[in-house]
C-alpha cells in the first residue's frame, strides 16, 4: 500500500528526521551465501517470457532493486541481531530471482522501516531521493508476516511506485494493489521452498512448511472471495457490476480478488511477471480508467522491450464480449 504513507508526507511530518538516528547498516550476506541462494533459486527461476514479434529482450540494468543495498530502520524490538536482515534478503531473492528487471527507474538503496503500529506502506519522500523506503509492522520474529509485507511493498518498488511524486489514486489503484499482492504471494511460494533448502537460520528447514501454510491460507481466502463474487468465471462481469466501488478501493477487498486472478496468470505464464516493471511510467499513473491504464501499460512494455503478456491478459479478461 502507498496511500497512507503519501498522506503523512503531505502533512509535513518528517519520517527521516524521526528515524535517522536509528538506522543501522545491514549486515550484508557473504559472497558464499549469495551463491548458495542463487543456486537454491535456480530451480525456481522464472522461465523466459513469450517474446512479442519484433521485440528484442533487454538485459537487467546494472544497478537495480535486486542488488541495491538494504538497510533496516525503526524499532525491531529484541530480535536476534541481523535475523530480520536475513529474512528480508531471502524474500527479495524469492520474489526477484529469475525475473528480468526492465524498469528504467531503479532505486540505489532500499530501507525497511519497522513501525510498532499502522499499516505496511511505501513512504513517498524526496530525501534521500534514490532510496525506496518500505514500512512494515510485524510481531516479534513473525517471519511469515515480515516476508509477506515486505514482498507486497517490494512489488510497489518494482512497479515504479516509490519516488516522491509517485502519487497513488483511483480509479485504477485497485489493479496495482492486486498486481503487487499477487507478486508477494508468488514470492512466498518460492520462499517456502528456499527456506526448506537453505534456511536463513541453522537447522530451521522445517519453518519452510509454516511459510507454505501461511501462503496457502491467503490463497484459499482470496480464491473463496473471488468465487463468491463471481470473478473467477466472469472477471469482466465482476468489474462492471461493482465498478464504482472497485474504483474507490485499494487492496481490500477488491484488490484481493484481482490478486487471485493475477496469481493464476503468474503461475500459468511465469515470464509475465517482468511486466510489473513497466507499470506507472506515464504521468497519470493509476489516475486513469482501467482499460486506458492497461493500454498505457502495454505500450510501456513495448518501449522497455518487455513482454506485454500480463496487461494484455488482464485487458482480455476485463473486456466484455
Amino acid at each position: 500500500m502507498i496511500g497512507r504513507a503519501f498522506q503523512a508526507r503531505r502533512s509535513g511530518k518528517s519520517m527521516r528526521g524521526r528515524y535517522a538516528g536509528k538506522v543501522d547498516a545491514v549486515k550484508r550476506l557473504t559472497t558464499t551465501r549469495r551463491k548458495v541462494l542463487t543456486l537454491a533459486a535456480a530451480g525456481l527461476a522464472v522461465g523466459a517470457a513469450r517474446t512479442p514479434r519484433g521485440v528484442t529482450m533487454a538485459a537487467n540494468p546494472p544497478n537495480n532493486v535486486a542488488t541495491a543495498p538494504i538497510e533496516l530502520a525503526g524499532n525491531w524490538g529484541k530480535m536476534i541481531p541481523h535475523s530480520a536482515d536475513e529474512v528480508v534478503e531471502l524474500m527479495r531473492h524469492a520474489c526477484l530471482d529469475g525475473v528480468r528487471l526492465v524498469s528504467d527507474r531503479q532505486p540505489a538503496r532500499i530501507r525497511v522501516d519497522e513501525h510498532t503500529s499502522g499499516s505496511p506502506a511505501i513512504w513517498l519522500h524526496s530525501d534521500p531521493a534514490t532510496t525506496a523506503w518500505i514500512i512494515v509492522d510485524i510481531g516479534q520474529r513473525a517471519w511469515c508476516q515480515l516476508a509477506y509485507q515486505f514482498g507486497h511493498e517490494l512489488g510497489h518498488v518494482v512497479a515504479n511506485s516509490w519516488r516522491a511524486n509517485d502519487t497513488p489514486g483511483p480509479p485504477s489503484q485497485w489493479l496495482e494493489e492486486g498486481v503487487v499482492e499477487a507478486f508477494s504471494i508468488r514470492g512466498l511460494g518460492h520462499l517456502a521452498r528456499m527456506w526448506k533448502q537453505t534456511p536463513p537460520f541453522p537447522n530451521d528447514n522445517a519453518y519452510g512448511d509454516a511459510v507454505r501454510q501461511y501462503r496457502q491460507d491467503i490463497v484459499n481466502q482470496y480464491n473463496q472471495l473471488a468465487a463468491e463474487q463471481g470473478a473467477t468465471k466472469d472477471f469482466a462481469g465482476w468489474f462492471h457490476g461493482r465498478q464504482a466501488d472497485i474504483e474507490k478501493s485499494g487492496v481490500i477487498p477488491y484488490g484481493r480478488v484481482a490478486a487471485a486472478i493475477i496469481l493464476e496468470e503468474y503461475e500459468r505464464t511465469p515470464g509475465c511477471v517482468e511486466a510489473v516493471g513497466a507499470m506507472n511510467r506515464w504521468p497519470a499513473r493509476t489516475h486513469l480508467p482501467v482499460l486506458e491504464y492497461l493500454a498505457h501499460w502495454e505500450a510501456s512494455c513495448i518501449e522497455l522491450k518487455a513482454s506485454p503478456a500480463l496487461p494484455t491478459y488482464l485487458k482480455q479478461r476485463l473486456t466484455r464480449g
